[in-house]
């Protein structure tokens, strides 16, 4: 850290220097225009940057399938508008999951193929992305995935259980745009004012969308499960689960509202009361448990699972009352 001392010139203008080593790494000389962003009492410095888009490099050589799909990925989340993915010769394999991983990825196309190099674009307007929305959409594919996976056990609906899988993969790609957004709000303030979110209330979206990725993750669980339920499940154990969901999606539902919640007071009171219903889930649990002893080994441990993970999407809920409470409290 170096410190400077505030100079007034011309009697009514306040000047400070900048450090010169940072200068010289970031390119500012004499009559180079910087950018200031206020962020409560600290403001931020930037080079003025005349390149709209972020660009990326990726040597895929050596890299094939879940590996390269990762690879451009991290690329996309990392905040890379134009990502060129270069190689020896980059094979048809690769291609293939290249325009595999594009496709999972909100915004990215193809732009330019030639022997040894695949050229993709991010073709959205990042000033124009909604964090608030992109989480606002998740809680509404979470919930609905889990609401679901409930009915298709019920009725052992092996269609609906496949859809609620294929779903999650709209899920994975909005998380991935929620993962983009933040990153970008910590490399830059620019991306933070054009978004009209402050950076920590992008945390907090960002920490409740991963717990609401995970919620999807155990509705997809649910219909995996279910797919391997060949009898039929006893009523009085349908309607226990039943209510369990009722109990979670209530915690769900209580703190993704607290969570959105303008009014602080309103907003630590929500949040309390998820908390204190996370607690009141776990003697329905055993309830649950109860009734399950009643049935042969193998489907009590199936539905054990079904249970336990209705169970830890309370819990998830849970997290984002947590994050609600952090967002709601005074700042320092």
């Amino acid at each position: 850290m170096e410190t400077r001392k505030v100079q007034v010139t011309g009697g009514s203008t306040y000047t400070v220097s900048i450090p010169k080593e940072w200068a010289t790494e970031n390119d500012v000389s004499a009559g180079t225009e910087v950018e200031f962003y206020p962020e409560g009492d600290s403001l931020f410095l930037t080079p003025h940057s005349e390149e709209e888009r972020t660009r990326g490099t990726l040597d895929i050589t050596d890299l094939e399938g879940q590996e390269l799909t990762r690879a451009v990925m991290t690329m996309y989340v990392s905040g890379f508008d134009v990502i060129a993915l270069e190689g020896g010769r980059i094979s048809t394999e690769q291609r293939a999951t290249i325009r595999e991983a594009t496709q999972s990825l909100v915004g990215l196309e193809v732009l330019e193929e030639t022997r040894d190099r695949v050229v993709v674009r991010d073709l959205l307007d990042s000033s124009e992305l909604s964090i608030h929305n992109a989480v606002t959409r998740m809680r509404l594919i979470s919930t609905s995935m889990l609401e679901d996976a409930l009915a298709a056990l019920r009725d052992l609906d092996a269609d609906l259980a496949r859809d609620v899988i294929n779903r999650d993969d709209d899920l994975d790609r909005l998380w991935m745009v929620v993962s983009r957004i933040f990153r970008a709000t910590l490399r830059t303030p620019k991306a933070a004012e054009e978004l009209g979110v402050p950076r920590e209330v992008c945390f907090d979206y960002h920490s409740s969308a991963r717990q609401l990725e995970r919620i999807g993750d155990h509705a997809t669980k649910i219909a995996h499960l279910t797919l391997n339920i060949d009898e039929a499940i006893p009523e009085e154990v349908l309607d226990a689960i039943d209510e369990l969901h009722a109990d979670a999606v209530e915690v769900i539902d209580t703190a993704m509202d607290a969570l959105f919640e303008e009014e602080s007071e309103a907003a630590t009171r929500k949040a309390n009361d998820a908390r204190e219903q996370v607690r009141e889930i776990d003697e329905r649990v055993r309830q649950i448990d109860e009734l399950l002893r009643d049935l042969d080994p193998t489907r009590a441990q199936l539905l054990g699972l079904v249970v336990d993970s209705v169970l830890r999407s309370a819990d998830y809920g849970g997290n984002v009352a947590e994050t609600a409470l952090q967002k709601a409290a005074p700042t320092p």
